[in-house]
């Protein structure tokens, strides 16, 4: 199995990087910093980089049809539009305003245009998470339960079978799919072994692989359909966050990290712990939906 590496194309410094999404229609890479309320944006061919700040707890977004995004917010959903220097949210609600503990975490756009995210709670304590959809129609469903930090929605490239993470105990769950949207067969896909780190966000490649980051882990494993190890990329920073593919052949993983949880000796042997890396494992991605609500 080869091993990987990835370069460091934005040494951003984020306390919790995470959520990157690929935006076809501009060639640039979105992220966010959860915890300083900011959302990133990188254009590979010129290398350009832009900021916004956010006036809301961003922590998952995915191009929408009719413009702008869909976005995972701390306390629900929420549509966003940049205009120029400005970041402006259009607030949805949320299923939890019951539960002042929790906060939304990562989220994807299935092929059909709805847009899955996961709550948890935010002092990472307690198992009040639970996974939604929400629908084109701007309602949302409640569909799993039962998690610390929800972590890392990802789909196959046929659209039939759902990956979950429960973040702490280090599981992966897979789930199939109806076209309606909703979730049978809940299945044990990877448990992993101490020594990994923490599963986090993920996506699938072309060929049904899945790339999960580790926290703790210093990289990211490709797994195959069979719940194989069969690729590997290793990083200088130890909380890989997410990954997604991009580029114009959707050929490139870009990759984020934190900073949090960091102590000042640890920060020290990690100058780019919360930067933006790239790599080009060889294989292509999926193309990025768009939310059609």
């Amino acid at each position: 199995m080869r091993e990987l590496s990835a370069e460091c194309v934005w040494p951003a410094g984020a306390t919790l990087g995470e959520g990157p999404v690929w935006v076809a229609r501009e060639r640039a890479v979105y992220w966010v910093d959860i915890k300083e309320y900011r959302l990133h944006r990188y254009i590979p061919e010129s290398r350009e980089r832009a900021s916004w700040r956010i006036n809301a707890q961003v922590s998952a977004l995915a191009p929408r049809a009719g413009g702008g995004f869909v976005c995972a917010t701390r306390d629900g959903f929420a549509l966003l539009f940049l205009d120029g220097g400005t970041a402006r949210l259009e607030l949805l609600g949320g299923p939890e305003g019951d539960l002042p503990g929790n906060r939304f975490n990562d989220g994807k756009t299935d092929a059909v245009g709805r847009f899955w995210a996961g709550s948890m709670d935010d002092g990472e304590r307690a198992p009040s998470g639970a996974l939604y959809r929400l629908d084109t129609d701007l309602r949302w469903q409640r569909l799993d339960a039962d998690y610390v930090i929800t972590n890392g929605p990802a789909f196959s490239p046929d659209g039939g079978t759902l990956y979950h993470t429960d973040t702490l105990r280090r599981r992966i769950y897979a789930f199939e799919v109806s076209d309606s949207g909703s979730l049978q067969n809940k299945r044990l896909f990877l448990q992993l072994p101490d020594s990994a780190g923490y599963p986090d966000g993920m996506t699938v490649d072309s060929e049904g692989c899945l790339w999960v980051c580790h926290w703790g882990g210093w990289g990211i494993s490709r797994f195959s359909p069979g719940g194989d190890v069969v690729g590997r990329i290793a990083l200088p920073v130890s909380n890989v966050t997410s990954c997604t593919f991009g580029g114009g052949g959707r050929d490139q993983l870009y990759i984020t990290s934190a900073r949090k949880g960091l102590s000042e000796a640890e920060l020290e042997r990690q100058p780019l712990a919360g930067g933006l890396f790239c790599c080009r494992p060889g294989v292509s991605g999926l193309e990025t939906p768009l939310f059609q609500g």
